[in-house]
């Protein structure tokens, strides 16, 4: 049976491969990742030892004719400035940026189709017209393209997290976003019945919340923003990698530990995180949400999938595959 191949570009600690692996093994689909790239030599060691192989580094260094072929390009680009952006000249206008990298692979690779992530601001970046050059460059190397600012909140994930989500694909298909699937699992699913001391706030820190804020739940996560105002939800708000280690706490009382993190993002338990409580951080707050991501392959891989010499016949998408 023929392997569909894909490769995953700023790939972080592996929220997309997480994703797609699990797509295929519910859809009887043998895949293979024939490239990956990370710049941060911290993601690589988690990829490496997860997935087996160490990513490739700085994406701009690599010959986009090196990259082997593939049926499907993920990418969770960064959101850094597009500040070249603004003319509508194409790759003119994005090169320079690293989105210019992932469109330079997509030109000279042609794979059957794309999903790449970005934060929900980049749809408001510079008026919209940051996301038009980038949708109208895509469109340039001649793909259909859509794009869809999705919450993992609505994709079973008890975390508010809002990212845009640009499907791309050079068949004319029928291709749909997946629609929203709450319930979200319950925090009591998420959170470690027993953490160590060092999670714990600061008796300071804990009396300075509880003088602040009255939660309406009995289990919750407190979240304060930079202007110091206090709400709690029975989710999460989203992880940020650079944000207050303190910022998020469980009824107010204790920070979230690296499992927690990286369950709120979907990854499943047999994910192994590196024994340093910064970088997981890091990592958690930087990654793609895999049940979000995961939901959307699902609804584009029987395009992808039918184009190859398969022999079995895959399911259709259902809504219940988050109920399990």
């Amino acid at each position: 049976m023929e392997k569909l191949k894909f490769i995953d570009l700023f790939c972080g600690i592996g929220g997309f491969r997480v994703a797609m692996d699990e797509a295929c093994i519910e859809n009887d689909i043998i895949s293979e990742c024939v490239f990956s790239s990370d710049i941060d030599i911290h993601c690589q060691e988690s990829y490496e030892l997860n997935f087996g192989h160490r990513p490739a580094g700085d994406i701009t260094l690599v010959d986009p004719k090196t990259i082997p072929d593939h049926d499907i390009l993920y990418g969770g680009f960064p959101c850094q400035p597009f500040s070249i952006i603004g003319q509508m000249k194409g790759f003119d206008d994005t090169r320079g940026t690293l989105f210019f990298h992932i469109a330079n692979i997509i030109k000279e690779k042609k794979p059957k189709a794309f999903i790449l992530e970005n934060v929900k601001q980049l749809v408001g970046h510079n008026g919209g017209q940051t996301l038009k050059v980038i949708i109208k460059t895509l469109q340039d190397l001649g793909y259909h393209v859509q794009y869809s600012v999705l919450n993992a909140l609505d994709y079973g994930l008890p975390q508010k997290r809002e990212r845009v989500i640009i499907v791309g694909h050079r068949e004319s298909i029928m291709f749909s976003y997946p629609s929203p699937m709450r319930p979200f699992k319950p925090l009591s699913e998420i959170l470690e019945k027993k953490v160590d001391k060092k999670h714990l706030a600061t008796d300071y820190i804990k009396d300075k919340r509880k003088e602040a804020h009255k939660t309406a739940y009995k289990l919750s996560i407190w979240h304060e923003n930079k202007s110091g105002n206090i709400c709690s939800y029975p989710y999460s708000c989203a992880l940020r990698a650079g944000a207050s280690y303190n910022y998020l706490l469980v009824n107010g009382e204790r920070r979230l530990t690296p499992r927690e993190m990286f369950r709120l993002q979907g990854f499943p338990d047999t994910y192994q995180i590196i024994n340093n409580d910064t970088q997981a951080r890091k990592q958690a707050g930087n990654a793609v949400p895999v049940t979000l991501v995961k939901a959307v392959i699902l609804k584009l891989l029987p395009y992808v999938a039918t184009t190859l010499d398969m022999t079995n016949v895959l399911r259709e998408y259902e809504v219940e595959y988050t109920k399990s």
